[in-house]
């Protein structure tokens, strides 16, 4: 779930991270580092009043008692043949003509989510069709190509929320946790500019990672989700309402480098995204856009990143209620279903997504493999 709003908070699908949150490291830690560079403390200040006004403007006050939001669309990878056919031609030197009719990968989502972490998630399409759902401490997988589910998911958090007001100011202090708690970034102020009138506050964390390493084409889901833990961070903020106004990230270990330019609605409500993303393998425009109804929630939500011969894309259709029960998720494996171990069942569907990748990567997409043990 938090997959899909994550991005939402720092303004596109580059962004984003996993439900389960960072460990943050002692307090003391950063009362020492503030102690020692007045400029670092004065970076993290001005972030957490970042955060705070994304918190009030972005989401805040309209999700108040909103409990479930149940959301339905699509996800889709495409890749055209024509590139294919000249990777081909380059690498036999013109001895070998490509055939390739290109390749897309494309998936359909349907689900309710609660809050409180239970949840209900259909999905079908080119990676296989699967029911996944949790209420409070049971819940199973099934995959219909294997007739096979597993009863063995993930605990909700401990401290899990009952309102989504609550869920997203939790999702933010997740990136607090790692940006401004944790020693990992060091942060600084970079000065100042003034554009039409407003003046405009340049805010810095950075922390290096490895170079690129080209040879490597596979890594775990942790490394693939949390690459926005490390590397280097510049947000441009309004002065006068805290939001954001453009952000640069990048990650040279990862490959990502992108920045997002932000526009405003009335009261600070986020409108769209536009991104010049020059990560490698995918260099090329993308956009965010949001549409709200008149209740001030969040109507619908569609991206896309896209290079000359490359194209992601997804839409989702919101709809928020404060009166659904756990009754609107239930469900049973269907009659006949084989039960397996969860590292039995996870290792299958795993071999069958770097399977697809793999499709993908002859396809000419630049994507890691996630490695077959899933750590």
């Amino acid at each position: 779930m938090r997959l899909i709003f994550l991005p939402l908070v720092l303004g596109a699908t580059l962004l984003s991270a996993q439900g389960a949150k960072a460990k943050p490291t002692t307090k003391p830690a950063a009362k020492a580092a503030a102690k020692t560079n007045p400029d670092a403390e004065a970076a993290r200040q001005a972030f957490r009043q970042v955060l705070d006004a994304v918190d009030a403007g972005w989401f805040g006050q309209p999700y108040q008692g909103i409990t479930s939001v149940q959301m339905q669309g699509t996800l889709g990878v495409t890749l055209s043949g024509a590139a294919v056919n000249q990777k081909v031609d380059s690498l036999s030197q013109g001895q070998v003509k490509g055939n390739s009719q290109g390749g897309q990968a494309n998936l359909r989502v349907k689900g309710i989510y609660f809050a409180n972490g239970d949840f209900k998630t259909d999905l079908a399409g080119d990676f296989g069709t699967m029911l996944y759902t949790r209420r409070g401490n049971r819940g199973f997988l099934y995959s219909k190509e294997q007739n096979a589910y597993t009863t063995r998911v993930d605990m909700p958090p401990s401290d899990a929320p009952t309102t989504f007001m609550t869920w997203f100011r939790q999702t933010l202090n997740d990136i607090r946790t790692v940006y401004v708690d944790a020693p990992t970034f060091q942060p600084s102020l970079a000065g100042e500019d003034s554009a039409g009138g407003r003046i405009l506050q340049r805010i810095v964390f950075n922390a290096p990672t490895q170079p690129w390493d080209a040879k490597k084409r596979e890594q775990s889901l942790a490394q693939s989700l949390g690459f926005w833990k490390r590397g280097r961070l510049e947000v441009i903020v309004d002065k006068a309402t805290k939001l954001p106004q453009r952000l640069e990230f990048r990650n040279d270990e990862q490959g990502v480098q992108t920045r997002m330019d932000f526009s405003y609605g009335a009261g600070g409500k986020l409108q769209s995204v536009n991104v010049g993303n020059s990560s490698r393998g995918f260099e090329g425009p993308g956009w965010l856009r949001l549409g709200y109804g008149g209740d001030g929630l969040m109507s619908n939500v569609a991206g896309e990143l896209a290079s000359q011969d490359k194209r992601i894309s997804f839409a989702m259709d919101l709809a928020w209620s404060k009166t659904r029960t756990a009754a609107d998720i239930a469900a049973i494996p269907p009659a006949g279903a084989t039960k397996r171990g969860r590292e039995e069942m996870e290792t299958q569907l795993l071999v069958g997504l770097a399977g697809r990748i793999f499709d993908l990567q002859r396809a000419g997409l630049n994507l890691r493999s996630v490695a077959i043990s899933g750590k």
